[in-house]
């Protein structure tokens, strides 16, 4: 990967954005955009960027900038702050871990605390953990303290950087989906290099993991003609699960692509057959019904709008260590590009 599109890839893990608040990820976004495409965002906050925007058909690349997240629900009299989800955790992954709180100030650190082994009995160590015995404790002496950093309704992230393991593959806590977030303005970028004779708008879609609301009213507002979701994906290629049930994908072996209910036939078919005649590798997954991603949103706009989804595939999903290879990042984009360039006319199920 070039040294530019990998050190955007970092700001974008490192910068926090949770659904409800992508503020600050999404001005990163914009800024990288800006250098190869028109840029613009809408009222909720979702960035478009547009190259040959004169061009037709008109694809749109769809990837959501938002990660899950924690929200202040409660400040006791002790200054210790209880917290609900944004999106779908784990709670198990949650024990211990340090937190940036979005105050007002500024990121206010934390760590989430639970109640000590030591002072657990057999009947306590043998529940797991859940999200309403969990706190955060901000170092405060009380709530008064408290309540001056931190206010009810705060966002929250991790506080986990990103970490090289070698190999081109690292682990962050908002792989997904700066990755597809990531893919959707770099596809912009290397289109622009050469383009072809159709329209394409990345778009960074806000709230995917709460109500995919960014989906709905981007590919409302850009009436495309076409789009592909850009996600990541779970793996199988890891202990204890099933590739009978789930399929057979693993990190390092190319982008994945979704095939079955829910993506649109022919979209994968042209996908498909970009990658086999550039050389790029690919992975094929079931798509029994929903999607889980932007596309569920995005093919029901307008008078409906043909949707593929490409995914990253990518370790311990929602957890603080998401895990992927770069040359899958890599590849999707490099693969949708190549996919824009041979688009000629709409898309029809004929």
């Amino acid at each position: 990967m070039r040294a530019e599109s990998d050190a955007f890839f970092r700001r974008l893990l490192e910068t926090p954005g949770p659904s409800g608040d992508e503020r600050a990820v999404a001005r990163v976004w914009r800024s990288y955009a800006a250098a190869f495409a028109d840029v613009s965002s809408d009222p909720l906050g979702s960035s478009h960027a547009t190259v040959n925007g004169e061009g037709s058909p008109h694809l749109a690349i769809v990837g959501h900038i938002d990660e899950i997240g924690l929200v202040v629900n409660h400040i006791d009299d002790d200054g210790f702050i209880w917290f609900g989800g944004v999106g779908g955790w784990d709670p198990e992954v949650l024990v211990g871990q340090r937190v940036r709180i979005l105050s007002r100030d500024g990121g206010v650190p934390g760590v989430i605390g639970k109640k000590a082994r030591h002072q657990q009995t057999q009947e306590d160590r043998e529940k797991p953990s859940k999200i309403e015995n969990l706190w955060i404790d901000i170092g405060a002496a009380g709530a008064k303290e408290a309540k001056e950093r931190v206010q009810i309704g705060d966002l929250a992230v991790l506080e986990q950087p990103v970490v090289d393991l070698g190999g081109g593959r690292m682990v962050s806590r908002a792989c997904d989906n700066r990755c597809g977030a990531f893919v959707a303005a770099e596809t912009a970028r290397l289109y622009a290099e050469s383009p072809g004779a159709a329209r394409v708008t990345g778009v960074a879609s806000v709230a995917e993991e709460t109500s995919f609301a960014g989906a709905y009213t981007s590919a409302f507002s850009l009436a495309p003609d076409l789009a592909i979701a850009v996600d990541v994906t779970n793996v199988s290629d890891h202990p204890s699960t099933s590739k009978e049930k789930l399929g057979a994908v693993a990190i390092g072996k190319g982008p994945s692509l979704s095939r079955g209910a829910g993506v649109h036939p022919v979209v994968f078919e042209l996908l498909r057959d970009t990658a086999n005649d550039e050389g790029i590798p690919i992975q094929v997954e079931p798509a029994g019904g929903e999607t889980w991603t932007d596309a569920d949103a995005v093919h029901k706009s307008r008078g409906g709008i043909p949707t593929a989804v490409v995914s990253i595939p990518l370790r311990y999903m929602h957890s603080p260590n998401e895990l992927l290879q770069l040359d899958d990042l890599e590849a999707c984009a490099t693969l949708i590009a190549a996919f824009a360039r041979r688009l000629e006319g709409p898309i029809t199920t004929e």
